[in-house]
């Protein structure tokens, strides 16, 4: 059974990202994006550690996400020689403009594809995931 909710769950996910196209982001980036909206702004040397690459691989990446216009940068007010990566107002929008187009995709997926009584179902499913990925 965990091999194949693993393989489901992945399928889900590759079928979201379809939803909404590819983009032009790498997975890197939008792993760095989806870091920077959880967790806030940061420094490279934060995100490098948090994401397990290097520093210089992580400076790429900020620099093609600001010239994007997803980042800006500010200086650290705590060490003058860092900077601090913030998400743009134009970065937050394009996240959630993606999220909303997932979320009606899976929405009328949902209410299409299945019936009353497999919805119930579905929705316990849901709840019982949700205990899984708790602490």
């Amino acid at each position: 059974m965990a091999g194949t909710l693993r393989e489901l769950i992945g399928k889900l996910r590759r079928r979201l990202r379809e939803e909404v196209g590819p983009g032009e982001l790498t997975p890197s980036q939008t792993a760095v994006l989806g870091r920077l909206e959880r967790d806030g702004p940061a420094t490279v040397t934060t995100l490098a550690r948090a994401e397990g690459v290097r520093s210089q691989s992580m400076s790429a990446i900020i620099a093609a996400l600001e010239q994007a216009g997803l980042l800006t940068g500010a200086p650290d007010p705590r060490d003058g020689r860092q900077t601090i990566s913030s998400l743009t107002a134009a970065c937050r929008a394009m996240i959630q403009a993606t999220r909303t187009a997932r979320e009606d995709w899976l929405l009328r997926a949902i209410r299409t594809r299945l019936t009353a009584a497999e919805r119930e179902q579905l929705a316990t499913g849901v709840a019982l995931l949700g205990r899984l990925v708790e602490p």
